[in-house]
């Protein structure tokens, strides 16, 4: 089909299906309109097609067809924007290769990094000294273009006359983390948007941490060598042609009707907490209650928005700290295979944008760009942070934030930004001395300051104590592994564990009955009335900030079952784990009280 033909086809699609919002988006002073390529394919199937294997051509014939009608004022570079792309041309990154170059593609991804908005040249005008010629050259790639002749037979310098410019900016888009296998590293790509794409109300949704969905168009760059010349290698990158946010659901973990069936039958088993508990590393022998827990800091609790603006979290975070070789890595990494949009990073490397999120150079626009870390990647999902205690100064600060408000602020070389962190947090810490003393505050044995160590919900202690009845349950659990030679399956496989995980927490938000309220109320108001009547002296051991802990603990309970009620039952398994975290890290073996004070201070 020759270019004629598609912008008369083109003229008539836009008469017929869009004429009177055409007009208007131009009267308002729009320079875009999107159509819908479902509505394209529809009235000319073949038309659309064409759109698909030779986009930058067709596009260009539909956006001549809008200059054909009478429009009420002059337009320059309009552009026609693409949406409801077929679901057969969406494409992960990773399977990205050469036969897709100048091929209309759809993929998703995370916003890794986001560059200063810059002007770029799209087309040059020089003047020819010798004759007064004017010539037009378009500026297509990352070098500037010269004319090199004249029509009149002139080589050598032009007079440079004028430049047209645009806004554009690059994107660094990698791979969601729920559309990985276990232990894959997600692929990045960078996106170019110019023009409309870049403006303040599209820039918001392109923070880095943003989920997107990306139409353009894959362009290979070519890759100049230092001694000059370029090299046989390309680099790809996409230009973009429409960018639309995607929202931050679980939605995305493709739950099918027979998932949905082994969801209600683990939900029937009347052992089904002892089973999730068992599920979890099952290749470390014991520390059940650390185990129940992180289960219930899986589901984690409801998020709750206030008429007055107030947001409570729904996110638990939970500390581990403990003696060298107790399994806290190997606790972490379980985790973050087996939670859905989960982030590991360890805090020996964490550094740059690598926990939170940093500026950095851009090389392509040479101008600065925001960098998303871990911790905004993972933004409503989990981030599991190894070695906590090793983090930069600058990135404990940040993760205070992140821990408290669920944001992190960036406020450097020129770049000002406040990037969503809603993220469930899995942290291990290692104590100063080697091995942890329970007869010392936790907050004088790690390296953190104490309000930082304050925001998590539940601290527990990995020990590493001699005791021959559990030595021997160890060992013999070790060496059957290694002399099975097999790895120890979960009951429930993980798999399914994370689209159970992502199941409730999509349909059910559990309210507390009267009955919870009743238990958790009981065990607040006794914990803290307990002990010397001498109020001076009186230790604390309980806060405002662990009743929170206890309603959160109590929804991930509930969301177990499924059930949109939180029972007594499921305040008192509540009640059980923070007591227990407690009589770990808050127990005051001089005075025999629980002190709230030997977590926080």
């Amino acid at each position: 089909m020759d270019a004629a033909e598609q912008i008369k086809r083109f003229y008539e699609f836009l008469e017929k299906n869009y004429h009177d919002n055409l007009l208007e988006t131009i009267r308002k002073g729009k320079n875009f309109f999107v159509i819908d390529f479902q509505e394209l394919s529809r009235f000319d199937p073949e038309l659309a097609e064409e759109l698909l294997e030779q986009p930058e051509e067709t596009i260009k014939a539909a956006e001549i067809a809008v200059e054909q009608f009478e429009l009420p004022s002059p337009v320059k570079r309009f552009k026609i924007r693409l949406t409801n792309i077929p679901e057969d041309q969406q494409i992960a990154i990773r399977n990205i290769r050469a036969n897709h170059i100048d091929k209309l593609l759809v993929l998703k991804g995370i916003v890794r990094q986001s560059s200063d908005v810059r002007p770029q040249t799209i087309s040059a005008k020089f003047e020819c000294p010798s004759c007064g010629n004017t010539i037009s050259i378009l500026q297509l790639g990352q070098k500037f273009r010269e004319p090199t002749r004249c029509s009149c037979g002139r080589k050598g310098k032009f007079r440079l006359l004028s430049k047209d410019l645009v806004d554009s900016q690059r994107l660094v888009v990698e791979e969601a983390p729920e559309f990985l296998e276990g232990g894959e590293q997600p692929k990045r790509i960078s996106v170019f948007l110019r023009e409309d794409l870049v403006e303040p109300i599209m820039e918001k949704k392109t923070t880095p941490g943003s989920k997107i969905l990306v139409t353009g168009i894959l362009k290979e760059i070519p890759i100049l060598l230092r001694e000059g010349g370029t090299s046989t290698r390309f680099d790809i990158i996409v230009e973009a042609n429409y960018i639309e946010p995607i929202e931050e659901t679980f939605e995305t973990i493709d739950i099918s009707e027979e998932d949905e069936k082994e969801i209600k039958k683990l939900v029937d088993d009347p052992k089904i907490y002892e089973k999730l508990t068992r599920s979890i590393a099952p290749s470390i022998y014991g520390h059940e209650d650390i185990k129940e827990a992180l289960v219930l800091q899986l589901m984690g609790g409801v998020k709750k928005e206030r008429k007055d603006g107030t947001v409570t979290r729904g996110d638990m975070h939970i500390l581990l700290v403990g003696d060298p070789g107790a399994a806290k890595s190997t606790l972490l990494i379980f985790m973050s295979h087996a939670a859905p949009k989960a982030r590991y990073v360890a805090g020996r490397g964490a550094s740059g944008a690598g926990l939170t999120a940093a500026v950095v150079r851009d090389e392509f626009l040479r101008g600065w760009a925001l960098e998303a870390g871990a911790m905004v990647l993972a933004n409503g999902g989990y981030c599991m942070i190894d070695e906590l205690d090793k983090i930069s100064t600058e990135d404990r600060s940040a993760l205070h934030e992140a821990l408290s408000q669920q944001t992190i602020s960036i406020n450097k070389a020129n770049i000002q930004a406040t990037l969503r962190a809603e993220t469930t947090v899995l942290a291990a810490a290692n104590p100063k001395l080697g091995r942890f003393d329970p007869y010392q505050p936790i907050a004088q044995q790690i390296d953190l300051p104490p309000a930082l160590i304050n925001r998590f919900d539940l601290i527990f202690p990995v020990r590493d104590l001699p005791n021959k009845e559990m030595d021997e349950k160890i060992a013999s659990h070790v060496l059957n592994i290694q002399q099975s030679m097999d790895i120890k399956e979960p009951e429930v496989p993980i798999p399914l564990l994370k689209k159970y995980v992502a199941y409730a927490k999509q349909n059910i938000s559990p309210k507390l009955t009267d009955g919870a309220i009743e238990e958790i109320k009981k065990f607040y108001v006794d914990l803290r009335n307990m002990g010397t009547e001498e109020e001076l002296i009186k230790p604390i051991p309980i806060s405002a900030r662990q009743l929170e802990a206890l309603v959160r603990l109590a929804e991930g309970s509930a969301r177990i079952r499924l059930s949109k009620k939180v029972t007594r039952t499921d305040a008192r398994r509540a009640i059980r784990i923070l007591k227990y975290c407690l009589m770990q890290v808050g127990f005051d073996y001089e005075t025999g009280q629980i002190d709230i004070d030997r977590i926080s201070t």
